[in-house]
């Protein structure tokens, strides 16, 4: 019942080659000291953008030459202090702003095995439970990341189907469940994994062998931010 992946067309990828992800998962940042100017020059990129004026504008409006400030975005080189007072006046906010990225903390949460907090979700009925295994609000990404394990046993019913917002990774690690997303279904043994757009209907439909347990990660855009 398990559906097999599309292949990749070689005429949209020559050589059968697929599309480079966007992101580098084993990248570098820069070292400690040149944070501090790659926080400053985010925050004057993200005001500028924000005002809705180019370069050339907020050259004209501070003084200061189109190679400084494209030095200055990039975090190529570190402002003094009167080019950041002026760059304060040009865009409206404090000298402090340029500073929110650097000093933001980074959180993070460890959970040891058997004290993730159990709760109840939307739809959960007997024999489901959740455990919520982390949870970072206000973070820095601007994505909300839910992290679930999930255990069904021999008292569950079998599951409505849910539809929110956001993708959801699945990977299942104990028993068998065949796991609806849309029209499709997808018989899931141990070692499976499934990542869909959570927009559409899906939840287990069948309970195959019991008791299951996967791991349910749901990312959705962080509420109240202004674009």
């Amino acid at each position: 019942m398990k559906t097999k992946p599309e292949k990749t067309s070689t005429d949209e990828h020559p050589h059968g080659a697929r599309p480079a992800l966007l992101q580098d998962p084993h990248a570098v940042r820069e070292p400690k000291e040149n944070n501090l100017e790659m926080a400053i020059g985010h925050e004057v990129r993200a005001y500028r953008k924000k005002l809705g004026i180019t370069v050339t504008d907020l050259a004209a409006s501070t003084g200061i030459s189109l190679g400084m400030l494209s030095k200055i975005e990039n975090g190529n080189i570190s402002p003094s202090l009167t080019t950041l007072q002026s760059l304060s006046r040009a865009l409206g906010v404090p000298l402090t702003a340029f500073f929110r990225r650097y000093e933001e903390p980074r959180n993070a949460v460890f959970v040891k095995a058997g004290q993730g907090i159990e709760l109840e979700r939307r739809g959960t009925r007997a024999g489901h439970q959740y455990n919520l295994l982390g949870h970072i609000d206000n973070n820095s990404s601007g994505v909300i990341v839910e992290p679930y394990l999930i255990t069904l046993t021999t008292d569950s019913d079998v599951f409505p189907t849910f539809q929110h917002e956001g993708m959801e990774f699945l990977y299942m690690l104990e028993g068998e469940v065949v796991y609806r997303h849309g029209d499709q279904l997808f018989h899931m043994q141990p070692g499976d994994s499934l990542f869909f757009d959570a927009d559409a209907p899906h939840g287990p439909e069948v309970l195959v062998k019991l008791p299951s347990r996967y791991l349910s990660i749901i990312s959705y855009p962080q509420r109240g931010e202004s674009n």
